[in-house]
């Protein structure tokens, strides 16, 4: 066999179906996948798609991605960064990696704070909880904006919180 006559060693040649199995997603994972721009196909001459095996590896950033809570806008964001011809390698995955870190963490501390401030009041300006950790006179929290604004302002919150738990301990002890 001549260099020649050996197949291009990136050329699409996978199908659907082969890329489904082995990436172990449903193939409407797929054309979703490739609908969003996370992953890219070729047509062959019977106009059925057709994969680079790098794809693999991008459906395996995909699903580490979801798994880790990237969103889907997140994970394309950071794969646009990469040639779509070239496999994703150990030093691309590390720079995503580390972007990815960045943006768990920001998620987590969001988390923690909304864990913290389960119970009592977010800022939403309902004035429907009975002990709300603020009192919300004339709805004063809507002027910091719109929606649950307490969540979003930890400082804020936080203040809140000790002017609630001062004016509570002041009532309890002139009783």
């Amino acid at each position: 066999m001549s260099v020649i006559d050996t197949p291009e060693r990136d050329e699409p040649r996978l199908s659907v179906g082969q890329v489904a199995k082995r990436a172990d997603v449903a193939v409407s994972a797929l054309h979703f996948y490739e609908n969003k721009g996370l992953i890219r196909s070729w047509r062959n001459n019977g106009n059925q798609r057709r994969y680079k095996k790098d794809v693999l590896r991008r459906i395996a950033i995909i699903k580490a991605g979801q798994k880790m809570g990237i969103t889907l806008a997140e994970i394309k964001q950071t794969l646009m960064s990469l040639p779509h011809s070239d496999t994703p390698s150990k030093d691309d995955w590390a720079r995503m990696s580390s972007i990815w870190r960045t943006q768990l963490d920001e998620k987590i501390a969001y988390m923690q704070r909304v864990r913290s401030m389960i119970d009592g009041c977010i800022g939403c300006g309902c004035l429907s909880m009975s002990r709300c950790p603020i009192y919300n006179p004339d709805d004063m929290v809507a002027q910091a904006g719109n929606g649950a604004v307490l969540i979003d302002s930890p400082e804020q919150a936080k203040n809140a919180k000790s002017c609630y738990d001062m004016e509570n301990h002041n009532k309890g002890t002139s009783e």
